[in-house]
């Protein structure tokens, strides 16, 4: 397993520095995408014409984000051949980045490795009980933090949960998001000319919605949480970091019921599921509708989902409990997949055979 704070100096820069006319460069603080947060480690002979690879394999790529820091280090090194590594599969801005400021693609499955560093160890707790002790009450668990901005579509899922009285299921939503410091009723306003009735339908609920024992949302990207409250659920709901555009970027977040023994659903972008199964992983089409997952229209994606969500959520208890009952050889596969080293080998392969690309 890689430590996920060392990977660029531990991994990545012994790797490529073996060429001696190879700089490496990523972002820190984690999570950051400015160019002043840069963090340059020249090549060992430091010509103009010295190779550049730059990871951007944090967070996803935004155009805006993008141009501002690329014109910047496209600027400072001018010469030489300049490489993109992100975790972002046919993805219309990383062919952007590349095309507009002369990158030479890669990829590796960053939040696959930080997945397996964060929640390394839980397998061997009790925190959890087993599938097949659980007793389900309620259809889905789902979690949201950041709302506003580039993560709106968690509240036009909410929109759908809320209007089609899924409310009794575990649900938080910030009244204010934490990050861009707008309240969700004003930060819906972008979707009312398709939802004309999107404000009303946030402004009837009483928000916060906090899990017990939470107050202001508390981030838990790097740990697994809420395990009682998701002992009792069907299924977990993903709302991923990105959900709309021609892209495969997923995130820790898909990994966290994976580790608790849960089925899931992903709001992600189209092919998400698929892409997930490419690496070693089974998803859920057997018990429900995953055509959602082929939905090229981003607004109709989330709709399907809502579908699925409203037909099992009209399940009985019983019937519930018999659903899961019978997802407990893909949970168990998938949860031994990712702590029994098969989803490790794989990963590895991928950032071995990304190294020998340079």
């Amino acid at each position: 397993m890689i430590r996920i704070d060392e990977i660029y100096y531990n991994t990545f820069l012994p790797g490529i520095q073996q060429k001696s006319l190879h700089g490496i460069h990523w972002f820190d603080p984690f999570g950051s995408v400015k160019f002043e947060d840069l963090c340059n480690v020249p090549p060992i002979n430091n010509t103009k014409d010295a190779s550049r690879y730059l990871f951007w394999d944090q967070e996803p790529l935004h155009k805006e984000l993008v141009d501002q820091t690329l014109t910047q280090f496209v600027t400072m090194f001018d010469q030489g051949t300049r490489h993109l590594i992100t975790s972002e599969r046919n993805s219309d801005l990383v062919d952007y980045a590349c095309n507009t400021y002369n990158f030479v693609p890669h990829y590796y499955f960053f939040h696959g490795w930080a997945a397996l560093d964060w929640y390394r160890g839980y397998n061997r707790s009790f925190l959890m009980p087993a599938p097949q002790d659980r007793t389900i009450t309620k259809t889905f668990i789902a979690p949201n933090r950041i709302v506003a901005g580039q993560r709106q579509h968690r509240l036009l899922m909410l929109y759908h949960i809320f209007k089609n009285n899924m409310i009794n299921n575990w649900i938080s939503c910030p009244a204010v998001c934490p990050v861009e410091q707008i309240s969700v009723v004003d930060a819906v306003t972008p979707l009312e000319s398709t939802y004309p009735d999107i404000k009303s339908v946030f402004a009837d609920q009483t928000l916060p919605m906090d899990f017990p024992g939470e107050t202001n949302h508390p981030m838990h990207s790097n740990r697994l949480s809420l395990f009682d409250l998701s002992a009792e659920c069907l299924l977990y709901l993903v709302t991923e970091t990105v959900a709309a555009g021609r892209r495969l970027h997923l995130t820790e977040k898909t990994f966290k019921p994976i580790c608790l023994g849960m089925p899931f659903i992903i709001v992600g972008t189209q092919g998400s599921l698929q892409y997930l199964r490419s690496y070693g992983f089974q998803t859920f089409s057997e018990f429900w509708d995953e055509s959602y997952d082929d939905e090229t229209d981003d607004v109709r994606r989330i709709e399907k989902i809502s579908q699925v969500l409203q037909t099992l959520d009209t399940m009985s208890t019983a019937q519930k409990q018999q659903m899961f009952n019978a997802m407990i050889d893909t949970v168990t596969h998938n949860y031994n997949h990712f702590y029994q080293g098969g989803f490790e080998q794989i990963l590895w392969n991928e950032l071995t055979g990304m190294i020998n690309e340079f």
